[in-house]
């Protein structure tokens, strides 16, 4: 029983060793895996609680931020599809309107300095004021969401426990939002696992890591499997989309036709691919990088010449991306819509 109490002693040691955290009233708010680069999150105009986290999943998961009162984060953003849609190539917003890209996952958001696949939004407190805005997503104000949310019968409390006596303003309604999103932090995969010295790869999976660092690492850079930059990764345009990507926010030609690069983290269950979901599965992602890539002037230098893989080398890359699935994070009851209360 003793050498059970030291072995459990230990296991609980070494976990409180993978992590950087942080409390507020005793509560677990923010990790910081082991390893991980500090966050570029300012927190200190944004302090997490508790109560702001909960007022943040709530207003994500509730529909009367759009328009006719339908639509909410959840419609492209599941927490069971590592916070992103699988059902269809492009977004569907209000009244079933389609949009021009794909979803991006949502996880990590406090390592990221510009959202949206353009980077058009440059503040995780901003961010939610585009499908807000946006015709085909919600089609509805912040003004409109903030007059809504102050004739609820629930919100007015919530949001005094959370910011004290006054009103509600679009501000507390997005660094609500932005609180929560905070918390949606994927660390916890088998890729993680290895690294930490719990487990081991196979090895195939082995062989997969080998051939990712040769090849993907230098954009898909660990730990967050991102560089937070925008790249050509030579996709064909799209001419029904005539989507430019960067070059639509700064006007640079060097932009043409470069999206930010997503992470990898989750990415089994991320699909479809690519910031227009053209690609539905691993295989053709790769093959698009062996034999795909269409030239320009703004391809990334990394893409200059086309990854060689050999079938069985696809493979073993395909098997160590399946270690990057957190099913701690895609399954936490924490993320999922809160229960409504019974009557």
């Amino acid at each position: 029983m003793n050498r059970l109490r030291k072995i459990a002693t230990i296991f609980a040691l070494s976990l409180l060793a993978m992590f950087t955290v942080a409390f507020h009233n005793d509560r677990l708010l923010f990790i910081v895996p082991d390893g991980w680069p500090a966050p570029v999150y300012d927190f200190s105009k944004n302090e997490l609680t508790q109560e702001k986290v909960e007022l943040g999943r709530k207003i994500f998961y509730d529909p009367i931020l759009s328009g006719n009162n339908t639509v909410s984060c959840e419609n492209c953003h599941s927490p069971y599809t590592a916070f992103t849609h699988v059902d269809h190539a492009l977004s569907h917003g209000i009244e079933d309107r389609i949009g021009t890209r794909n979803s991006p996952a949502l996880m990590n958001l406090a390592w990221q300095s510009s959202f949206m696949r353009d980077g058009a939004i440059n503040h995780l407190d901003m961010q939610a004021l585009a499908p807000i805005s946006s015709h085909t997503e919600m089609d509805s104000d912040i003004s409109d969401v903030v007059k809504k949310l102050s004739a609820h019968d629930e919100y007015p409390k919530l949001f005094a426990a959370v910011y004290g006596r006054g009103e509600i303003t679009g501000e507390k309604i997005l660094k609500s939002l932005s609180a929560f999103m905070l918390t949606l932090i994927s660390g916890s995969s088998r890729y993680d696992s290895v690294g930490r010295g719990l487990t081991s790869y196979t090895t195939q999976e082995n062989n997969g890591y080998q051939i990712f660092k040769r090849s993907c690492s230098t954009c898909h850079v660990e730990p967050l499997f991102t560089n937070d930059q925008f790249m050509n990764n030579g996709l064909p345009a799209d001419s029904a989309l005539a989507d430019l990507g960067r070059y639509n926010v700064t006007k640079n030609p060097a932009d043409f036709l470069k999206f930010k690069v997503p992470t990898l983290r989750n990415i089994e269950f991320s699909f479809p691919y690519m910031h227009d979901g053209r690609f539905r599965n691993l295989s053709q992602v790769l093959n698009h990088y062996t034999t795909g890539i269409v030239q320009s002037i703004s391809l990334a230098e990394q893409l200059q010449y086309p990854i060689r893989l050999t079938s069985n080398e696809k493979v073993d890359l395909t098997a160590f991306l399946l270690t990057l699935t957190d099913k701690s994070f895609l399954f936490n009851p924490r993320f999922v819509a809160p229960r409504r209360p019974t009557r």
